[in-house]
């Protein structure tokens, strides 16, 4: 693998997952009102899924690359049309009102914790959410080298690399969600980070155009 794509993919993931999203979201809600130890486990479920989405996207790219070069160029720039149409949409999003004023003083104040559930609910959030298979199709191909290992274990990789750098993020928002919390009520934070996330998407979608 080309250690610059692999680092290019690092940042941009680190970057997309630290931006504010559904997911990044619910973890933080789940742990100001029930503890970080509950923002935690929903975060490793969320993870978890992505595993799925990551092998249904290398799988099917792989597919496509060894069957018809035509075709994979096809998705690419579906793919790249997607990714401009997200940047678009996130300079539409509008700030999410977080009430902090019942912020979780304990690592695990949710007397009801059982990880089984918790965690199957994170799962399940993730892998029948759609959106993230046409995400992961429309991102992972963009950092494929056509030296190294095929595109199928080369995707796996990065899929594992996704799924490691965005648990981190989780668990430290989980970790300091009462002092985010308190963060994400500044204007000008929701306001940079629109704009960093669609620049983000848009320079992505526009290698795989150029690419």
């Amino acid at each position: 693998m080309d250690p610059l794509l692999l680092l290019s993919f690092l940042s941009a993931s680190i970057l997309l997952v630290l931006m504010p999203g559904p997911d990044i979201i619910y973890v933080l809600t789940e742990s100001i009102t029930k503890g970080a130890k509950t923002g935690r486990t929903i975060a490793f479920g969320l993870v978890s899924g992505i595993l799925i989405h990551t092998t249904l996207a290398a799988t099917g790219v792989s597919l496509l690359i060894y069957r018809s070069n035509a075709v994979f160029k096809g998705v690419k720039y579906a793919g790249a049309a997607y990714l401009f149409y997200l940047a678009y949409l996130s300079l539409k999003e509008q700030p999410i009102q977080i009430d902090a004023t019942n912020i979780s003083k304990n690592e695990n104040s949710d007397p009801n914790y059982i990880f089984i559930k918790l965690y199957r609910k994170g799962f399940l959030m993730n892998v029948l959410n759609p959106k993230v298979s046409v995400f992961f199709i429309a991102f992972l191909p963009q950092f494929v080298s056509p030296e190294g290992f095929p595109p199928i274990i080369q995707m796996m990789i990065m899929g594992v690399i996704f799924i490691i750098q965005a648990f981190l993020i989780f668990s430290l928002v989980a970790a300091l969600s009462g002092r985010i919390s308190r963060f994400l009520q500044n204007e000008k934070y929701w306001i940079y980070s629109k704009w960093i996330k669609a620049v983000v998407l848009f320079l992505i979608g526009l290698s795989l155009v150029l690419y």
